[in-house]
């Protein structure tokens, strides 16, 4: 892996978030205040499952298993 790879996935991940606050702001602000509501430890582990979940998927696509 070099920097370059990095910097694309900093980039598609830029490019997703804006996805959807573009495509439907309502929704996108819906979302956010709904998150706003949560307790901490839910958020947390939202956090975790999507962090694992990403590992997970990095893993497979990058031909580690």
């Amino acid at each position: 892996m070099d920097w370059n790879d990095l910097w694309a996935a900093f980039a598609l991940y830029l490019v997703l978030e804006g996805v959807l606050p573009f495509l439907n702001p309502g929704a996108a602000k819906r979302a956010l205040f709904t998150m706003s509501q949560l307790e901490d430890r839910i958020l947390r582990r939202i956090g975790l499952g999507s962090m694992i979940a990403g590992c997970v998927v990095l893993f497979l696509v990058r031909g580690g298993g």
